[in-house]
């Protein structure tokens, strides 16, 4: 491993954890010649995950920057943590991932978004589902939203 320091390739594991997620390794190292120390995190090598875009046979790359930007951008101005949005994102991206599927479809990808956006927050849920879902007139934002409201009061009742 080359240190990010001085760029050197002789450097020796001090301490080896298995990460939060469950799915990598950290690795605490040392360099021999400059003495810094960093870590490392290390994880299964697998084929690049596709996404087939809408009605179209177009594969893309899955870009979690990309995902984190449309879940940002469903949040903008609402009280929730950088924090929890990463970790809905590594959710997201780890459920596709063991899915054993090397594509997945875009739409797959939405209804996981929204399905965490609205256990997170229903606004940003109905910001995100207006432009995923294409509402097309008022109604169909209506709809979404008497769906939303309908749920939340027989969660209060019980």
């Amino acid at each position: 491993m080359k240190c990010p320091f001085c760029s050197e390739n002789n450097d020796k594991v001090i301490d080896t954890r298995l990460s939060e997620d469950g799915v990598s390794i950290r690795r605490r190292r040392e360099c021999l010649d400059c003495s810094q120390r960093f870590s490392t995190k290390e994880m299964v090598d697998l084929k690049p995950l596709k996404v087939v875009k809408r009605g179209e046979r177009i594969n893309e790359p899955f870009s979690k920057e990309k995902l984190k930007k449309g879940i940002k951008l469903a949040l903008h101005k609402r009280p929730v943590e950088e924090e929890e949005i990463d970790n809905i994102v590594d959710r997201i991206f780890t459920a596709l991932r063991y899915s054993h599927e090397r594509e997945v479809y875009s739409e797959e990808v939405g209804n996981l978004v929204m399905d965490h956006l609205k256990k997170l927050d229903k606004v940003a849920y109905i910001r995100f589902a207006s432009i995923y879902r294409d509402f097309h007139d008022v109604e169909e934002f209506i709809s979404e939203l008497k769906t939303v409201m309908v749920k939340r009061k027989s969660k209060k009742r019980k």
